[in-house]
C-alpha cells in the first residue's frame, strides 16, 4: 500500500514537473500587450519576456477594442423575446390573454367538506 502511494505521487510529481518544463512561450496567443522592446539578458542572451518587440495595447484601436468590449452584457433590451405572445396582461395573479390555443386552470379544489370544531 505504501509503496503504491510513493509510486503515485512520484508520477503525478513527475508529470507536473514535465509540464512546467515542456511548457512552450511560443505558443502563447498574440495580442498587443505591454512593449518589452528587444531587451536581452546580458548572461544568456535570451530575450526578457515572452512576446519580445511587442507594441503596447494604445491608439485608436486599443480605445475602440476596450470601449466595446462589455457591449453584449450592458446592452438594454427593452422586448422580452419570450413574450412575444402576450396579447394583454390582466394582472397580478391573473393569467395573461396570449396569442394560441386558450387555456383554462382550474382551481385544485371544487368543493371542501364542512369541519366543525368539536368542544
Amino acid at each position: 500500500m505504501r509503496f503504491s502511494l510513493v509510486a503515485v505521487a512520484a508520477v503525478i510529481s513527475g508529470g507536473f514537473c514535465a509540464s512546467v518544463a515542456l511548457a512552450n512561450p511560443a505558443m502563447l496567443p498574440k495580442h498587443p500587450g505591454y512593449p518589452m522592446g528587444k531587451a536581452v539578458s546580458p548572461v544568456t542572451g535570451q530575450p526578457l519576456a515572452n512576446d519580445p518587440g511587442q507594441t503596447n495595447a494604445s491608439g485608436e484601436k486599443a480605445a475602440l477594442e476596450a470601449a466595446a468590449f462589455d457591449d453584449s452584457h450592458v446592452v438594454q433590451n427593452l422586448v422580452d423575446p419570450n413574450n412575444q405572445r402576450v396579447l394583454k396582461k390582466e394582472g397580478a395573479g391573473i393569467l395573461p390573454k396570449v396569442q394560441g390555443p386558450e387555456i383554462k386552470i382550474e382551481p385544485p379544489v371544487k368543493e371542501a367538506t364542512k369541519v366543525t370544531a368539536t368542544p
